[in-house]
């Protein structure tokens, strides 16, 4: 999941006349509301802003809002809006700002946002993370009407929320995609077609869609972008232009970036050609990778066999045969994740909750052959998406298994699509399943366990699991995360595997490029080159 870059400049501040970028795939859809996919998400971040956003330490800072206010319950934020911010489409092709062209964007945005982010008929999976707002859960489930949602502007530019209960998490949800305003009238206007080509969307942003050109079936696939003048609070950014080209390969865009003027890539997949002096870049260990298991195989829908196999995995051993891209991972929520301005795995008071344990590992194996009537087990493998890691990193965990069970499990490694497709037909027994969050919040992470369909918890995991959005104090996330981390591996439907590293590697002229490791989306608006 990448996209590259290359600038030129012709002045001594930074400032780039173009960054050319590529993106991999093409974007499923601009419509905040909705967008789940990495070419989407970086797009949007590029052509919309919202009330917070994120500074390039990850601190959440005002955008489009002035101010804002928490009542002493914090169950009601106020903000009050800038009133430099527009909407802007360029009619008439001109690239220039006519009359009719702009207008201001209001509270009244914000709150058709959220009513459609809610409404049954949008489909959204991004709202469950948002259920802590008044009425929500009410909405999602068809007992009241959208537009009973707990978010109302006083007037033009004062927005108020209205929660459920306090959360901790809430300000950082304000600067996550599905948060960004929608304009209701031009909403209507496209005719269901909000958001899926260059008729359709409209910008708020540091840039503006200058033309969205797609064919699946032509090799000159492009996105083109021009900065948003027209909204004062960026006048300083760097950039003039973005242009995306629409690839369909990793490994190309990667390539492409080692042998040409590319400048900036963002990938899962990490080239040993970085490390030269002329590249540097950033990991987040911000996925977990973990073992799920097919819950109607005859034989790996066993608990006590999936014990056993969890209890047989030798961490310790395992770390010293694996690369730098990944660590073993002992508990469910990716190092990257942060709190109270600390990875949560070094807060929490025991960062690996995942026990090697020889004598528990047989004692199951011996419980499964007796409830499945068998004594030896056929050879089965794990599928692996070959974008997600390097399936020879597996071999260390099927070698324990071999040596210790005497159960060998092999890999069959698959295409992103062939991977998706084959959990959703059932056609597997094991398969190493890729979770992040949606932002930097562990609520995020452990929502991902409560809402998928390829992990088995129980349902009182589910209500502990969604009652996280009422903590109100960020210190007292550490014990309740860990508690549900241990509840949900207890019950060895996921059982973790490693810690994989997502990259921003750039060249090493070029600055300010701010990435957002969970999303993976990459925004421009400040990127400066001094080549």
């Amino acid at each position: 999941m990448s996209f590259s870059v290359s600038c030129g400049s012709d002045t001594n501040d930074g400032s780039g006349e173009m960054f050319d970028a590529s993106l991999y795939k093409n974007p499923q859809s601009l419509d905040p509301q909705i967008a789940d996919d990495v070419s989407s998400r970086t797009v949007i971040s590029n052509m919309f802003s919202g009330l917070l956003a994120l500074d390039s330490e990850g601190s959440v800072i005002n955008d489009n809002a002035e101010s804002y206010e928490i009542s002493a319950d914090g169950l009601s934020y106020t903000f009050r809006l800038r009133k430099d911010n527009y909407w802007f489409r360029d009619i008439d092709g001109d690239e220039d700002y006519s009359e009719g062209e702009y207008f201001p964007v209001t509270a009244h945005d914000y709150v058709f946002a959220f009513q459609r982010l809610f409404n049954p008929e949008t489909r959204s999976e991004l709202a469950g993370n948002f259920i802590c707002i008044k009425n929500s859960e009410k909405i999602m489930a068809g007992k009241l009407s959208p537009e009973e949602i707990g978010v109302y502007a006083e007037d033009d530019y004062t927005l108020v929320f209205n929660l459920e209960h306090s959360s901790a998490d809430f300000l950082k949800l304000l600067t996550t995609t599905p948060a960004l305003p929608c304009n209701e009238e031009f909403f209507y206007s496209t005719k269901g077609r909000y958001g899926l080509d260059e008729d359709s969307v409209i910008s708020n942003g540091a840039f503006f869609m200058r033309q969205w050109f797609y064919d699946p079936y032509g090799s000159h696939n492009i996105l083109y972008m021009k900065r948003n003048s027209v909204n004062s609070q960026y006048d300083k950014v760097y950039p003039s232009y973005l242009s995306f080209s629409i690839e369909d390969s990793q490994e190309d865009i990667n390539s492409e970036f080692i042998s040409s003027d590319l400048d900036c890539i963002s990938t899962l997949e990490f080239d040993n050609r970085f490390e030269k002096k002329k590249y540097s870049y950033d990991a987040y260990r911000s996925i977990t990778l973990g073992i799920i298991f097919n819950p109607e195989d005859e034989i790996y829908s066993n608990e006590n066999l999936r014990k056993a196999l969890a209890y047989g995995i030798n961490r310790e051993s395992a770390k010293e045969k694996i690369d730098n891209d990944v660590e073993m991972a002992g508990g469910l929520i990716a190092p990257a994740v942060t709190l109270l301005g600390r990875s949560y795995r070094e807060l929490s008071a025991d960062s690996n909750l995942s026990e090697y344990n020889k004598e528990k590992a047989l004692e199951y194996l011996g419980k499964a052959k007796s409830e499945l009537n068998r004594e030896t087990f056929e050879p089965a493998k794990i599928l692996v998406c070959n974008e997600s890691v390097n399936p020879d990193e597996l071999h260390v965990l099927s070698q324990q298994w071999s040596d210790l069970l005497g159960i060998y499990i092999g890999v069959e490694e698959v295409t992103e699509s062939d991977f998706y497709s084959r959990l959703e037909r059932g056609d597997y027994s094991l398969a190493l399943y890729p979770v992040t969050a949606d932002y930097n919040s562990g609520i995020s992470f452990l929502y991902k366990f409560s809402d998928n369909p390829y992990f088995s918890i129980n349902d009182d995991t589910k209500q502990s699991v969604i009652n996280l959005s009422g903590i109100a104090d960020a210190q007292d996330y550490v014990i309740a995360f860990s508690d549900i981390e241990r509840d949900i591996l207890g019950q060895y439907c996921y059982i973790p595997v490693f810690y994989k590293n997502t990259y921003l590697v750039m060249k090493s002229e070029n600055t300010d490029i701010l990435y957002e490791p969970f999303s993976q989306a990459v925004n421009f608006q400040y990127a400066k080159n001094f080549d």
